[in-house]
């Protein structure tokens, strides 16, 4: 494990609350954790350790890890049941090289710790592929939970595909799908513990409720209740999923009810998006201490709507910031998630509420509760420190709070370093463990010429996309069967 120390002039030390204020200090740490935290004399520190702001390490709590922008291949930004068909137009990729790109760009932005989210490129070698993301996550330096697909219902729409036939050709109805089982799946899981390692993890991923069947849901509760794993899962993003939810699970009391019937909320479940969970729904996952990741940038380019995020702070939830792989600039920036949430919520919370989520909660959904989020002897090393040249550069006397002034400003570029456990994984704003201009230029050539040598069928997908719209429209999703 990495050793040393770094000299601030500004140190943060636990901005998710209320009262934190700034002081110079060192902050040394050994064995992956922080070994002290000592005030010192600003006047005393280089004119670059004096302007440097130290806070904790920042939690991206939903992603994917796609490495190459949705928009580079041609995915245009709309409602996500639609949406999802145009990823058919995405080329094949090393898995490495996406998580790579991915994590490197997420570490440039202050995240030492993420949701992956894993989307296979293909059934049969989601196992290499696994491999490839432990690799990533060991040459960038951060810590990831690596959450393992489950996918055996409704791969096309929510409810009975049959009527996509009056609005496609003969040869495009949807047929049946070799689903890959779920003891298959826990079979894999085994073989891909061999994998994990201090910044790697693995969790169970039921997509989506939606897209798990009930035997499934009930297996993975049972497993991560003998096994302490984790569980994250993609839930209510949208209104047809709801609508879908009520209909299929009215005799259950909702979606909700029936998930607790089955034991799978609990403090080792993370459910994404929930933009639209009743108040009361809140509530009953609150009292299980269920976390949630909230997705703002994703949700309004895919037309999804607006989580209630003091509604679930009010409700005792562990919430976090999560980019999606959508961050809203395109630019897989954590420090302008986070001001995207206090913008869109600012009238109910405070600054320390959106550095709570983006620092402390967010991150209990990855690795758990493990002490990080703060700066403090004992906590994990994982520091972010921006260079305030320029988020100081007009600051006059103290009239503003840095906290407050870090969340209104500060972006990507601002980032200076970022320690995971010690190791420093971002210099002067690039990640150290690999080559990341070298890498992404590699990987767009490849995609090119992917893309050139197996075209998509735009013809085809544009035809999916318009039955997707029309089964929806005509309201096929809420005829209640599952």
């Amino acid at each position: 494990m990495a050793q040393g120390a770094i000299r601030v002039g500004h140190c943060i030390a636990d901005p998710g609350r209320a009262a934190a204020s700034a002081f110079a200090a060192e902050i040394a740490f050994g064995d992956g954790r922080i070994t002290h935290v000592s005030p010192l004399d600003r006047a005393a520190l280089t004119a670059h350790e004096a302007r440097a702001i130290a806070l904790p390490g920042l939690a991206n709590a939903h992603d994917h890890g796609r490495g190459v922008s949705n928009l580079a291949f041609g995915a245009i930004d709309g409602p996500l049941e639609t949406w999802l068909a145009g990823l058919a137009r995405a080329p094949r990729l090393d898995p490495y090289a996406c998580a790579a790109l991915a994590f490197a760009a997420m570490a440039g932005s202050g995240v030492c710790a993420t949701n992956h989210c894993h989307n296979t490129q293909s059934s049969l070698t989601l196992l290499d592929e696994a491999e490839g993301v432990s690799r990533a996550a060991r040459d960038v330096g951060i810590r990831v939970a690596f959450c393992w697909p489950f996918f055996d219902r409704n791969p096309v729409v929510y409810g009975d595909p049959a009527p996509l036939a009056r609005w496609l050709l003969a040869d495009e109805v949807p047929l049946a799908v070799p689903f890959r089982p779920a003891p298959r799946n826990f079979e894999l899981i085994e073989q891909a513990l061999a994998f994990e390692h201090p910044l790697f993890q693995i969790q169970y991923q039921p997509v989506g409720p939606q897209w798990c069947r009930d035997e499934t849901l009930i297996a993975i509760a049972e497993a991560s209740a003998i096994t302490g794993r984790g569980v994250h899962m993609h839930m209510f993003e949208t209104r047809r999923q709801r609508e879908w939810a009520d209909a299929a699970y009215a005799d259950e009391g909702g979606l909700v009810a029936f998930l607790d019937t089955i034991g799978l909320l609990s403090p080792r479940l993370t459910l994404a998006h929930g933009v639209w969970f009743e108040d009361d729904e809140l509530a009953l996952l609150g009292e299980r201490g269920v976390n949630l990741s909230v997705n703002n940038s994703s949700n309004l380019r895919l037309r999804s709507g607006r989580a209630a995020l003091p509604a679930m702070r009010r409700h005792g939830l562990s919430v976090g910031l999560g980019m999606d792989a959508m961050s809203l600039d395109d630019d897989d920036d954590m420090l302008r998630e986070a001001r995207l949430a206090w913008r869109l919520h600012a009238a109910r919370l405070h600054t320390a509420d959106i550095f709570d989520m983006a620092c402390r909660t967010g991150r209990s959904g990855i690795v758990g509760q493990d002490g990080g989020g703060v700066i403090a002897v004992g906590a994990p090393a994982d520091i972010l420190v921006l260079d305030a040249e320029t988020l100081l550069a007009d600051r006059i006397g103290d009239g503003t709070a840095l906290p407050a002034l870090v969340l209104e400003r500060a972006t990507r570029r601002d980032v200076d370093r970022l320690f995971v456990a010690g190791r420093e994984v971002v210099r002067g704003g690039m990640a150290t463990g690999i080559d990341a201009a070298a890498l992404r230029a590699r990987t767009i050539e490849q995609a090119r010429a992917e893309a050139r040598d197996n075209p998509p069928d735009l013809a085809r997908i544009a035809r999916m996309e318009t039955a997707l719209t029309k089964y929806y429209a005509a309201g096929l999703h809420k005829e209640g069967g599952r």
